[in-house]
């Protein structure tokens, strides 16, 4: 196989180590879009049961062979249909890209056309491991801003997810000649939150199982939300391995969400190498149609409190106020309480403290 790493063999051995570490479950459903686009990677988090997600786009981009000497143009559409399946950690999901190509031999002044799905895609992924479960060991710390925003170590284990479905090549498809109609894909993915801002993904999958070119990739993904976490922006590394194809890429992009289920989205990239130069742009969005019910829960299996006592009269304009100061956050993203809202928890919990020291006689 002619190997796209320029590493000796010890040193691949040393990076499949890194990349499988992290492999050690609920699934943490948000009340906005939790969306793949605009990257390649993929989330470790499933949309949440009964949810039901579309995230399109369409992407042009330019490709060029030094060596093979020829030129192609391409135009095409992504799409990807996620479903909340069963329950919260299982999500099932469609992937296609149909893809329009003039491709260019400049030896023979040759044009060819290549017009079909490059990407045929279905599988499941599930959460086997969620660090966040156990919300009483993910506090903020009320005495300090500083420590609920800083990096911290264990902020390093991750979310893990498995993945496995299937690609299907249907009819005479020009970019997958003598395929077999279905081979399979597995994958690991794993979702890091290393600061309320930052979010780490990577992926590490086998993919085309069953053909006779196999192939070996992986995915890194950087994601930072602003203080306006409505904005958001992202950088991604992607590598690839086989005998059919081999290439290393990197692509960025920026996020806006406009509503609590709708995303938009733009993205750019570029190879790093020359066989084939790789140039491609992208816009896109993503919509969410949320039949999500929380599950019933019988009141003496209920902690103290846990309904929140009486009622405000004022309850709604507070919620209301305090949705408006947040701006509604990003997708996984928890920016924390600010220094203000700390100041109050900090009171409130002085009060409560004192008030349970009371005796009554």
């Amino acid at each position: 196989m002619n190997s796209l790493f320029a590493y000796s063999k010890s040193y691949q051995y040393v990076l499949s180590f890194i990349f499988l570490l992290p492999i050690v479950a609920i699934s943490q459903y948000t009340d906005v879009i939790n969306s793949n686009r605009p990257g390649v990677s993929v989330s470790a988090y499933a949309v949440g049961k009964n949810v039901v997600q579309a995230e399109m786009g369409l992407f042009y981009e330019q490709k060029d062979h030094t060596l093979l000497n020829t030129e192609s143009n391409i135009w095409g559409t992504d799409i990807s249909l996620r479903y909340g399946l069963l329950f919260e950690k299982l999500e099932l999901n469609y992937e296609g890209t149909f893809q329009d190509q003039n491709l260019t031999y400049l030896n023979f002044d040759l044009v060819a056309k290549r017009r079909d799905f490059s990407r045929n895609r279905l599988g499941l992924k599930f959460l086997v491991y969620d660090p966040f479960k156990n919300p009483e060991a993910n506090k903020p710390n009320l005495y300090s801003w500083r420590a609920n925003n800083k990096f911290q170590l264990k902020n390093l284990l991750p979310a893990v997810s498995l993945y496995g479905g299937a690609n299907f090549v249907l009819g005479d498809n020009p970019f997958y000649i003598g395929e077999p109609t279905i081979s399979y894909r597995g994958m690991i993915a794993t979702q890091s939150r290393l600061t309320p801002r930052f979010v780490l993904i990577t992926n590490t999958a086998y993919d085309r199982i069953t053909t006779d070119d196999p192939e070996l990739s992986y995915t890194i993904s950087l994601s930072h939300a602003f203080r306006n976490p409505k904005w958001s922006v992202f950088v991604e590394h992607q590598g690839i391995d086989s005998d059919r194809y081999s290439d290393l890429l990197i692509r960025g992009g920026i996020a806006h969400l406009l509503k609590e289920n709708l995303q938009l989205d733009f993205n750019m990239g570029a190879s790093l190498k020359n066989t084939p130069t790789r140039i491609f742009f992208g816009i896109g969005g993503s919509y969410r149609m949320d039949f999500h019910k929380d599950s019933l829960k019988a009141i003496e299996d209920q902690e103290a409190d846990q309904n929140g006592g009486a009622i405000d009269k004022k309850a709604m304009k507070k919620k209301k106020k305090e949705d408006k100061e947040k701006g509604r956050g990003a997708e996984d993203i928890d920016l924390g309480p600010s220094k203000k809202q700390l100041k109050k928890l900090k009171k409130a919990e002085k009060k409560k403290k004192k008030e349970s020291s009371e005796i009554d006689f």
